[in-house]
């Protein structure tokens, strides 16, 4: 009689690829969750730093309210999934489960720009915030209370 070769794999290869994938899930997962914090961090000093210009714009031109009527500075923030509360005034109403940056009102030549993570951030960033600040010189710095491991290049705690 003919032997009949084995087809298929033994119960220890399977579980030994199974050990495998059990432990590279355990390394790529924290690394992903860091990686998805980091760049909500860097989203929201990118959309919260384009507020910048317009600000710029409007203290030059001496309109320190902020608002959308006439003479007032609308600043144009759009809402965002990452952020929670932000100024009623800006741009209307931000949707349901958006958020902007705050902007201080009224606008001086030390306003600030501050944006609190919620909603839809990363639960280690949440409640957490990211602060432009104006100097008296024109130029803008940013700081943040977010944990150093998130923060991007340029914004400091």
């Amino acid at each position: 009689m003919k032997a009949q070769a084995q087809k298929g794999f033994t119960l220890i290869e399977l579980m030994i690829v199974v050990a495998i994938i059990g432990i590279l899930a355990a390394i790529a997962i924290p690394q992903y969750q860091t990686y998805t914090a980091k760049s909500q961090v860097s989203r929201v000093m990118s959309e919260s730093g384009q507020l910048r210009t317009a600000l710029e714009a409007c203290i030059n031109d001496g309109r320190l309210v902020i608002g959308n009527g006439a003479g007032q500075c609308d600043p144009g923030a759009t809402g965002s999934n990452l952020l929670t509360g932000g100024n009623s005034q800006v741009s209307g109403t931000p949707a349901t489960g958006t958020g902007t940056p705050q902007v201080s009102a009224p606008l001086t030549t030390t306003s600030t720009i501050v944006a609190t993570f919620g909603n839809n951030a990363a639960a280690s960033i949440a409640t957490q915030t990211l602060t432009w600040t104006r100097t008296v010189d024109g130029s803008w710095t940013c700081s943040t209370t977010v944990d150093a491991n998130y923060r991007p290049t340029g914004c400091t705690n």
